[in-house]
């Protein structure tokens, strides 16, 4: 059955189908004719024995005078198939035979390891196939948030493709600013997809750079982003982080206080050792570092 992930990705194409021969353009070189309108068209493959082919996704590229100069047949591949290798020379050769002109094969592979799989050339016994594959060795790592305003579909492969990486928060973070622009139903799918796509650590690394800007009042949670990530763990996180920080600033104040009373030689009694250490007020701790200037007894810096 599909999955949120390859609907979405198909959907991507089929809203803009225009992607398709743009990236064949830009990411594999390929001489795509002049052509004046890409259309999304059937996908069902039939041949004249009782078997059907179902691509994900078929687009024809027409020119000024409406003659069609080449078919793209879309296949998003989340995992290995070894039947889409005896699939895809068929698309190819039916497409081609059935609309008289040139045919290609675009996988997306989101994984490396099934992206390598797909881009095997396939032997056909007198000869070899071998697929286009929009994988992460084709996609670019989007790490400037400018770029993927300009090319945002990219940019949503890009942090599919590289989320989990060495510069994965950096690849999230420049779409989460694309998706922004977006209305709020493609955001929340793309982001959904993405997110699917995180493992746990970049999760938490996520969270936490939401979190960070959320305490320096940067940023509130985008709406996009609300359902899937935990505001109850977020808050905890934040409440956490919080607490950290004043534990720490109360264990400074401490610190100076105990060093100031050594120097002056006042001596401490269990009960007033115990005080200092029980105190959580900053406001008095810093009361008392005052008091130890001139204090002869600890009486009197405590007062």
């Amino acid at each position: 059955m599909p999955t949120l992930e390859h609907n979405a990705l198909v959907e991507m194409f089929r809203e803009t189908p225009e992607l398709a021969p743009h990236f064949l353009v830009t990411l594999f070189d390929v001489d795509v004719p002049q052509h004046a309108s890409v259309a999304v068209v059937e996908s069902s493959i039939d041949q004249l024995i009782p078997v059907e082919f179902r691509a994900d996704l078929v687009l024809e590229l027409r020119d000024a005078s409406g003659a069609l100069v080449l078919a793209i047949v879309i296949e998003v591949q989340r995992d290995e198939d070894p039947d889409k290798k005896f699939s895809w020379p068929v698309y190819v050769t039916v497409v081609r035979a059935r609309k008289r002109c040139g045919t290609v094969v675009l996988v997306v592979a989101p994984g490396a390891d099934v992206a390598a799989w797909a881009a095997q050339d396939i032997d056909v016994g007198l000869g070899h196939i071998k697929p286009l594959v929009l994988g992460p060795a084709v996609v670019p790592e989007i790490t400037d948030p400018a770029e993927a305003e300009k090319e945002t579909e990219l940019a949503v492969l890009s942090a599919v493709a590289h989320g989990n990486g060495p510069n994965g928060l950096a690849v999230v973070q420049a779409v989460l600013v694309a998706l922004e622009r977006l209305d709020r139903e493609h955001a929340a799918v793309y982001f959904q997809v993405i997110w699917n796509g995180l493992r746990e650590p970049m999760r938490q690394a996520l969270e936490a750079l939401v979190m960070e800007r959320q305490i320096e009042g940067e940023a509130t949670l985008p709406s996009f982003m609300q359902k899937l990530i935990d505001r109850g763990r977020l808050e905890g996180i934040r409440e956490g982080e919080l607490k950290g920080i004043r534990e720490g600033e109360l264990k400074g104040k401490r610190d100076t206080l105990l060093r100031l009373l050594a120097r002056a030689g006042i001596a401490l009694t269990h009960d007033e050792s115990e005080r200092i250490q029980a105190c959580t007020d900053i406001a008095t701790l810093d009361h008392w570092i005052d008091n130890v200037l001139g204090a002869k007894t600890a009486a009197e810096v405590l007062s």
